[in-house]
């Protein structure tokens, strides 16, 4: 009763973890397709006017997003014939240069919203590569120590050292929420790998602690915290990023004001195709769509989390589940 229960170590051969072999996972692949139509739909009428001002060109945001997409489509292809026990002989180099691009960013000049958080012109975040390079390495790592895990000298401690190391770099750009992503990311693979549950509650009382701390000497931590009380206590004495987003909700209702209608996308909501898109989404597709949109989210958390379960192996159930929490997290 000490461990973690969700992982079940199974036998592996060569042949049960070929992707296109055994075929796709249609519902999976359908719930993909449809929430990428629904966010280039949203990226386009969220991006126009934003996208004119900043780059001269109402199709640029859009145009990128769609170079980004055929990336992303070709990398999947090519992925979907690879054996993820490769991975074992490749992760500590892709942590390698991650690691690199995180101490780079910190050195740029580029500062959006008070934190250096971008590299090549805006178009990459190295603290995004974090979270999904930290999946992957955890989990070989977990999986590699499995038999190990109880030794906190070989499980907890080398484990805080890898968290500390991604999260501290993450934080000093700053950005606390995915710094805070990565260690909680880290604690829940630790414990479905199989960790002891005391040392799992005593990373909770120690995330606590640093969280608290962290809060307190943090300028930006402060900042954050004092937004969220007052926008707790009164909407109107929130930020003027939280004010405007309250707004656009508001504005949309039930129904929404009709797609491509929103108003306060040209009229000062914050960097309305990212931070605020969802507000966007609201204001032009009311409480009903943006509940659809979160519908087939959950929908494709619940579909990682049935291939993390009959994963042919320990290292598969780790990788698919941290995949589908992440996203669940985002």
């Amino acid at each position: 009763m000490g461990t973690g229960t969700f992982v079940r170590e199974r036998p592996y051969t060569s042949n049960n973890s070929r992707g296109l072999v055994r075929g796709f996972d249609m519902p999976l692949l359908v719930v993909v397709v449809a929430l990428v139509v629904f966010g280039l739909t949203m990226l386009y009428s969220s991006s126009w006017d934003f996208s004119l001002g900043a780059y001269g060109d109402a199709m640029h945001m859009f145009n990128r997003q769609l170079t980004w997409l055929g990336v992303g489509t070709l990398t999947a292809i090519i992925l979907a014939f690879f054996d993820y026990h490769h991975w074992r002989r490749l992760v500590v180099p892709v942590m390698a240069v991650t690691i690199i691009l995180l101490i780079t960013v910190l050195f740029m000049n580029g500062i959006r919203f008070g934190a250096k958080r971008a590299i090549l012109g805006g178009s990459v975040q190295p603290s995004e590569l974090a979270k999904l390079v930290s999946i992957l390495y955890l989990s070989v790592w977990l999986y590699a120590k499995r038999e190990h895990l109880h030794d906190i000298s070989l499980g907890l401690i080398p484990l805080g050292v890898i968290l500390g190391v991604v999260g501290g770099l993450i934080y000093q750009q700053p950005d606390l929420s995915a710094a805070g992503t990565v260690l909680i990311l880290g604690g829940l693979l630790f414990f479905l790998a199989g960790g002891d549950l005391k040392q799992i509650g005593g990373l909770l009382v120690i995330a606590v602690i640093a969280a608290w701390f962290v809060s307190s000497i943090s300028l930006t931590g402060q900042q954050r915290v004092a937004d969220f009380l007052a926008g707790i206590r009164d909407p109107l004495q929130a930020s003027y990023h939280v004010r405007r987003s309250f707004e656009a909700i508001v504005n949309g209702g039930w129904f929404g004001v009709g797609l491509g209608q929103s108003q306060s996308k040209l009229t000062g909501l914050p960097v309305p195709p990212t931070d605020s898109v969802f507000a966007v989404v609201v204001e032009e597709l009311g409480w009903f769509g943006a509940t659809g949109l979160i519908s087939l989210y959950g929908f494709l958390v619940w579909r990682g989390l049935i291939i993390a379960r009959r994963a042919p192996d320990m290292l598969g159930t780790l990788l698919a589940s941290g995949l589908a929490i992440w996203i669940a997290f985002e």
